[in-house]
């Protein structure tokens, strides 16, 4: 019998496994559990770790990395003040603040602050964050990753976090999606200037540790949407810069991945040309208008599916226990016989899950999982 961390690996590797992996994130529940002192007795007095060995599925282990930013000219000052964190970048030219909260009220949910405040607001920001850009180096942190390698062992493989692609992170953290398209009309050539100046330090800073590093599996780029990054952009901004970095993964046996929990039932077969090999924490109906059976047709084996269980059906009134099994029977028929496809939760097994269907997730994996799928 293959390991988690086996099955994993066999997926990526375009591999049948024993079973189909079941490697759902279990995090927020668990943490909503422990902060509201009502984890259910089973469960109690046991380690996220635990809990997840218990319940037969594999641990998400995306907490590795192999690099950290350091910052060469540019002071970061942060203030606390009534639960929001105001991060000021100070430049020899100028400065430009960004605010996050961190509530206490949300801070069992959350894995990072809201943000409230973008850091570009008006034409003057884009010369400053354009020095922040190229002043921001990246240093290799691979005994880091190999010592979390060797903690996650066999449970599960590491998932790395490389960050997001300059288009998106400008549309979601530098301006914010309400301003973005504003932007895109009033201060295209800056807009522009800065992207390229961006992709420019990746190439030159980052992508060489990355390349150099011992992952394997690299979660870059997140949240690609067919309204937020319509075709139209997605082609224009997004696709290119794919298109430079995936090759030369590729020939490392890298495998590249984006966080794909928004609707991407528009640009389905855009991200196949991008060169993406997973399609991490997919969403599916009835969250977003895409089904795991278009995906399936867009895609075929070429990008692993990870996901099938949208997180909202994992509450009770959403349906029934029998729609509910049903549902899984269809996602297990769909995948069938299991070729590039891990199943999760889209995106998180959320506090107010029952944790009675991930228990029956589990069972069903077991009872219709394996290698070759086959649902009676």
């Amino acid at each position: 019998m293959m390991t988690n961390r086996e099955r994993m690996l066999a997926i990526l590797e375009g591999k049948p496994p024993d079973r189909i992996p079941w490697v759902p994130r279990l995090q927020l529940w668990y943490n909503a559990r422990q902060s509201e002192g009502n984890m259910p007795e089973r469960y109690r007095g046991l380690s996220l770790r635990e809990i997840e060995r218990r319940l037969g599925m594999g641990t998400p282990a995306r907490a590795g990395k192999v690099f950290n930013i350091r910052l060469v000219g540019v002071e970061k000052h942060e203030t606390v003040k009534g639960g929001e964190v105001c991060t000021e970048y100070r430049t020899p030219i100028g400065c430009v603040t960004e605010v996050r909260t961190r509530s206490d009220p949300l801070a069992p949910y959350v894995e990072s602050g809201l943000l409230l405040e973008c850091p570009i607001k008006r034409a003057e920001d884009y010369p400053v964050m354009e020095y922040v850009v190229e002043h921001t180096y990246y240093e290799p942190a691979y005994e880091a990753y190999l010592a979390y390698e060797r903690e996650v062992g066999e449970d599960g493989y590491p998932q790395v976090g490389v960050g997001d692609c300059p288009f998106h992170h400008f549309l979601l953290n530098l301006v914010g999606y309400n301003s973005a398209y504003f932007h895109l009309v009033d201060y295209l050539p800056q807009v522009e200037h800065l992207l390229s100046v961006m992709e420019g330090g990746e190439m030159e800073r980052l992508w060489p540790v990355v390349l150099e590093s011992p992952a394997r599996l690299l979660r870059h780029g997140q949240h690609f949407d067919s309204q937020m990054t319509p075709p139209h952009l997605f082609a224009r901004y997004i696709k290119p810069y794919y298109q430079k970095i995936s090759p030369a993964l590729h020939a490392r046996g890298k495998v590249l991945a984006y966080h794909a929990d928004d609707d991407s039932q528009a640009i389905l077969s855009l991200i196949k040309e991008s060169g993406f090999d997973m399609a991490d924490c997919l969403a599916t109906a009835p969250m977003v208008t895409l089904t795991l059976q278009e995906a399936r047709r867009a895609w075929g084996s070429n990008v692993i599916v990870y996901g099938g269980v949208p997180s909202v059906l994992l509450e009770k009134s959403a349906i029934s226990d029998e729609e509910f099994e049903s549902y899984m029977a269809n996602v297990f028929r769909t995948v069938a016989p299991g070729d590039a496809f891990i199943l999760g939760v889209s995106d998180n097994v959320m506090p107010r899950s029952q944790i009675e269907r991930v228990e029956l997730v589990s069972r069903l994996v077991e009872e219709w999982g394996r290698y070759p799928v086959s649902v009676p």
